[in-house]
Order: C-alpha cells, then sequence, then structure tokens
C-alpha cells in the first residue's frame, strides 16, 4: 500500500480529515508564519495623560463602569474633570472616523468619571514610605503627581496660594462648564487619600520651604496667572480688564467689572470664555477681536463653536490700534503666504464699554529664587525627559515647562514626574516602557464593523444660556454611554471576534478560553495569511520564516 492512502482517509479532493495537515507536515512548506501582537490604538498614542483608553473602553462595552473607571484612575485622577474640559485630541486620531465618526471618548470618560463619584468609590494607596514630598500649586498637574506619589505611599502637601484648591480648573473655567461640585468631588477624593492642601500658602523660595518642611523631593506645578499686558493708546475712560481676572472674580463672586458692550482682545480659550460670560451677565452681544485667521486661533475648535452658537461675534483678522472714548479703532489683517497676520493699512470702527485682555499669561517663578542650577528660558522652567530641572530633587511640570498648556498635558506631566520623583526617591532611574507600533487604519478591515451614528450628547438650550451658568452639555445616560463604547473598534488588539479561528483552512488555531485568545499551531498552519488577512482589528502579523 502507497503512504498517502495511508494519511488519506477520503479523497484528495474532498474535505480532508481533521489532522491530515499535521500528518503532512504542512508547516514546513511556509516562508511566514501569522504571529498575535498588540499594536498601540491612536487614542492611546495621542492622549496626553497617557489613557489606556482602549482598555477602560473595552470594560465599559462589558457594562463594568466601575473596572473602566479604575483603569483610568490608573493614570488619571480627575476623570469627571477631563470628560469636561478636555480637547480629546483623542478622538482626532480614532480610525473610527474613516467608517463614520470618532467614538465619543471623551463622553464615556465623563459618564464614568460621574459614576465614580456617585458611588463614592475609591482608589487604595500603598504602604507610607517615609518619604515626604513637596507640591506646588492645586491644580491639574499639582494634583495628578500628588495622586500618583500618594498611591505608592509617599506623604505629600499640597502649597496652593489660593484660597480654594483646583488652580486654573477652579479660576479658568467657568461653571458651564466645570460645575464646581465635580471639581470639589474629585480633589476631596485625593485629599482622603490622605494628601495634605495647604491653602492660601505662597512658597516664596522652594529650597528654604523643603529644608523647612524636611521634604525629600518637590514637584513645581505652578499654573500661568499672570497676565500679559499691552500698551494700548488709550484716550478716555474706557475700563480695560484683564481675562483672567474676570473669571477669578467671577469664581469668587466678586464684581467683574462686564457692563454694557464688551470687547475681547485674544483668540484663546480665556478669550472664549469671559466672551460667553459677558453675555450672561450683560445681555449684550460680545465681540471677540482676533489677529488670526478662525483655523488659526489658539482657542480649541470646539469652544469657538460654542462661543459662536451663544452669540458671541468673533472679528478675525483685526487687531486694534487705539480706544478713544467708546470707540475702538481696528485695523484689518491680511493673512500671509505663511499664514501670519500682516498689516493691511485700512481701518475699521466699533464702540465698546469695556475693553477686556486676554492675550495669555505668564508663569510666576519668584519661588526659584536662590536656585542658581535651575535653568529658565522665555519664562519657561527646562527640565530633562525625566521632569527633574537641573536642581536634583526638584521636578517641575504644567504651564511652567515649554509644553502645550492644557488640562490633560499638565496631568500627564504629574503622572510623569510622581513616577520619577519615586524612582528618585528609591535611588534609581524610571525607564518607560517600550511603546508598540501604532495601529493605522490601513492595518484594519473597517467593512467588518457595523454603522453607528455617534452619540451626541445634550445640550442646554439658548434661552438658558443666557439666564444663568448652569451646565451647557449635557450627560450621556447608561445605555448611550454603553453604545457609545461598543463603537470602539479595538485597533491593534485582539478582542476575540473568532474570525482567525473560522477562516483557518487547516484547523492551524485553538481558542484558549475567554480573555486568553488564540494559539497558532504552526505545524498545521501553511502560512496562507487568511487569519491575517481577515482580522478586523489588525491584530495578527505574517512575520518570514528564518529558513
Amino acid at each position: 500500500m502507497r503512504p498517502e492512502t495511508v494519511l488519506q482517509s477520503k479523497p484528495f479532493a474532498i474535505t480532508l480529515d481533521v489532522g491530515t495537515s499535521l500528518l503532512n507536515k504542512t508547516g514546513t512548506w511556509r516562508n511566514e508564519r501569522p504571529v498575535y501582537l498588540d499594536r498601540l490604538p491612536p487614542c492611546n498614542h495621542e492622549c496626553p495623560a497617557g489613557e489606556n483608553i482602549q482598555a477602560w473602553l473595552g470594560h465599559a462595552e462589558e457594562g463594568d463602569y466601575e473596572a473602566a473607571w479604575r483603569q483610568i484612575m490608573e493614570d488619571n485622577p480627575l476623570p469627571t474633570i477631563m470628560g469636561r474640559v478636555c480637547y480629546h485630541p483623542c478622538e482626532g486620531a480614532c480610525n473610527r472616523l474613516s467608517l463614520d465618526e470618532a467614538v465619543g471618548i471623551n463622553s464615556v470618560e465623563r459618564f464614568l468619571g460621574d459614576q465614580g463619584i456617585k458611588y463614592g468609590w475609591t482608589v487604595p494607596v500603598g504602604e507610607l514610605t517615609g518619604k515626604h514630598v513637596m507640591v506646588v500649586g492645586s491644580g491639574p498637574g499639582g494634583l495628578s503627581a500628588a495622586y500618583h506619589l500618594r498611591r505608592v505611599g509617599h506623604g505629600v502637601t499640597i502649597f496652593e496660594s489660593s484660597p480654594k484648591a483646583g488652580g486654573m480648573l477652579r479660576w479658568g473655567i467657568p461653571k458651564y462648564r466645570l460645575p464646581r461640585e465635580k471639581l470639589n468631588a474629585e480633589i476631596t477624593r485625593i485629599e482622603e487619600m490622605g494628601v495634605k492642601i495647604e491653602l492660601g500658602t505662597k512658597v516664596k523660595n522652594v529650597q528654604l520651604s523643603m529644608k523647612e518642611g524636611k521634604f525629600d523631593a518637590a514637584f513645581l506645578a505652578v499654573g500661568a496667572h499672570m497676565p500679559k499686558g499691552l500698551d494700548i493708546p488709550l484716550t478716555g475712560e474706557m475700563p480695560v480688564l484683564e481675562g483672567i481676572t474676570v473669571l477669578r472674580d467671577l469664581e469668587l463672586d466678586q464684581p467683574t467689572g462686564l457692563r454694557g458692550q464688551v470687547v475681547v482682545y485674544g483668540g484663546g480659550n480665556t478669550a472664549m470664555d469671559v466672551a460667553r460670560t459677558a453675555a450672561r451677565l450683560t445681555g449684550f452681544k460680545p465681540k471677540i477681536i482676533v489677529r488670526r485667521n478662525r483655523d488659526r486661533m489658539a482657542a480649541h475648535e470646539f469652544e469657538v463653536d460654542e462661543a459662536l452658537v451663544e452669540n458671541v461675534e468673533i472679528l478675525n483678522l483685526r487687531t486694534i490700534k487705539q480706544v478713544d472714548g467708546r470707540n475702538v479703532t481696528l485695523e484689518k489683517m491680511v493673512a500671509g503666504d505663511d499664514g501670519r497676520p500682516q498689516a493691511s493699512g485700512q481701518y475699521e470702527a466699533i464702540e465698546g464699554d469695556v475693553l477686556v485682555l486676554a492675550l495669555g499669561q505668564d508663569v510666576d517663578l519668584e519661588l526659584l529664587d536662590g536656585c542658581p542650577d535651575v535653568t529658565t528660558n522665555q519664562g519657561n522652567v527646562l527640565v530633562g525627559p525625566d521632569m527633574m530641572t537641573g536642581q536634583p530633587g526638584i521636578f517641575a511640570g504644567g504651564d511652567m515647562v515649554p509644553s502645550e498648556r492644557t488640562v490633560t498635558t499638565a496631568i500627564g506631566h504629574g503622572k510623569k514626574a510622581a513616577r520619577n520623583i519615586d524612582a528618585y526617591l528609591g535611588g534609581e532611574t524610571y525607564t518607560p516602557a517600550e511603546k508598540h507600533e501604532i495601529a493605522s487604519e490601513e492595518m484594519l478591515n473597517t467593512w467588518y464593523y457595523s454603522d453607528a451614528d455617534r452619540t451626541v450628547r445634550p445640550a442646554l438650550e439658548l434661552i438658558r444660556r443666557q439666564s444663568g451658568f448652569a451646565e451647557v452639555v449635557g450627560d450621556l445616560d447608561e445605555d448611550n454611554a454603553l453604545f457609545e463604547a461598543r463603537r470602539c473598534m479595538s485597533c491593534g488588539n485582539c478582542f476575540e471576534c473568532d474570525n482567525c479561528y473560522g477562516v483557518c483552512p487547516d484547523n492551524a488555531i485553538t481558542k484558549l478560553g475567554p480573555g486568553k485568545r488564540f494559539e497558532v499551531k504552526y505545524d498545521y498552519c501553511k502560512g496562507c495569511a487568511m487569519c491575517a488577512t481577515e482580522c478586523p482589528c489588525g491584530a495578527i502579523e505574517m512575520v518570514a520564516e528564518d529558513i
């Protein structure tokens, strides 16, 4: 009897029995093999706070909201805040944009953050190490660093010069964007972990304060609270206010000075917030004067859109030349080839009762006096990759260092600094994990996913916005949050859809059980690449054999 008749129980043209590939040593025919791998989702990659977004969305789509919340808290202690004020670059990178619309990551994070407050979820802390860290500033960067340091057992004291904690979260973001009960709840959670916050205490010399308090390290997270001025020819008695001062007075329930026709000069987020505040307080239609065109404004696009909805008028490519009584003279600008505004020599006049300057803020660096080893440049503190200044044991982040001045960035700096401070206190060097390859759109089979329109969060009616400071953007309910989480395509990471298992012609793929993914039996596999081709999320790569 010929050997092939022993190996084959059916005619060759008929479906082969299970195991025949193994008997035929099919694997020896391959020139490449499939390998399961984890790629980096683009949402994770773009998050300045370093959240594992895909992981917590995975928990959320299973309805395990506490597990999702705890996954967020591994990286970000302020989810209910970030679900309201983050500019969500993660969504701009979402591969689902090629199919329909980006996953509403920000709205799901907000839902989970609110769940954490509602049910009183807490985060455990490590045993005390005997080390103590001083944090200067209770804004997002300082709160983040304090939280992560306390989790690993270090004692932490935050020094805050203002009468309330929160930094620019409180003094720079109005209540209609960030309700104070949400802000206070997340700060309280950090305090209840054992973090001390000394209010109304300004650090004038960081080295002296460290010595007096017997601190082993310090993290500086002073926010940009000092308004930048501008010399404008001014005739008459039109009040000239500072945007950040207006928002601070609003928070303290003090008179803001806003009245009548308000003219705001500046194109950043502070300018948008001041104008929207003026619309609520005065009943007039505020005007924002911006040197740049709309697509080059410093303000985030969604904040500009919300201002326009609330009848704020934005005059782009304009600059203020002089103020004479109620008359404000504007020079029209033109965008050059490089997009920068250039003077046109053409003028126009508008009227106003109050001028508000919102041209950015600087950081008060007075506390660094007496620290010759700390280097500054153009108002920024220079730090190394470990967030440490030139002075050993003194770290800095947030608005103080050269970077994008956003809440999310500050939170990421706080986490990064905390990890490096922890290593420093232990006499070690922190080495971050190597990042995987980014899962690009080309690696996916998006046609496998069903069309599912993005869930739109409800918004307060315009008439109600004009009459108070109620929160403008509403919440998702549980059904909508679950639906939105399930729109995630799990880019670059196996979610056990069974496609590879079902399409393999050689029974070479074995299911290992829920959560354990799959195994390739290479003696069976002939390297046809059907599994990799049909994987929806790009979690299989064909690797050349070493022949």
